[in-house]
């Protein structure tokens, strides 16, 4: 499979596993307080048209209310795509083939619907999903495409150290996002 096909995948997965999401957490209790979460050893699941695409091991590393990494890990524990988002965009890195491309909420909530927003991706990251601490499954629809996702959550640990380095973007191919969407 093409790097660019698991790409396209795994930024659809992260978009919509993030949709709809509401401002409380499960059972509609306000969210615990925190200020850092870390969540090693998740899996994603992704389907096309009912065809499984990938299945990966993830990490989610957050700084409440800063920034986020999503570092998915193929192929054994090496990150090949990477997600880093602040309140204002989100940057995607395709390690495989040294590109990336960067959009704010606005650019991706033109081919999105629902919408997206930090507070929701946030949420998604942390494991404070409406849908319980543990799973999410979800279903999008983009353009002719249905894709499904399913996320198996690890135990969230907070405010432990996280290693929020951002990645250097001059070592990278910047591209349009509507390449990848």
């Amino acid at each position: 499979m093409k790097a660019k096909n698991i790409l396209i995948c795994i930024l659809t997965a992260v978009l919509l596993v993030s949709c709809g999401v509401k401002k409380k957490a499960a059972g509609g209790q306000p969210a615990v307080k925190w200020h850092t979460c870390l969540m090693q050893g998740g899996s994603a699941t992704i389907a096309i048209n009912g065809d499984q695409l990938v299945s990966a091991p993830v990490t989610m590393q957050t700084v409440h209310d800063s920034l986020l990494i999503i570092s998915v890990m193929p192929l054994l524990g090496i990150e090949m795509v990477r997600f880093e988002a602040t309140p204002v965009e989100i940057t995607g890195f395709n390690k495989w083939d040294g590109t990336y491309a960067t959009a704010t909420y606005g650019e991706l909530n033109k081919r999105l619907t629902p919408s997206l927003n930090w507070d929701v991706l946030q949420q998604t990251c942390a494991g404070e999903l409406p849908t319980g601490d543990r799973m999410a499954h979800m279903a999008y629809v983009l353009g002719d495409k249905t894709i499904e996702l399913h996320i198996e959550y690890p135990i969230r640990q907070l405010d432990v150290p996280v290693k929020m380095k951002r990645l250097n973007v001059n070592k990278y191919k910047k591209v349009d996002i509507s390449k990848w969407l």
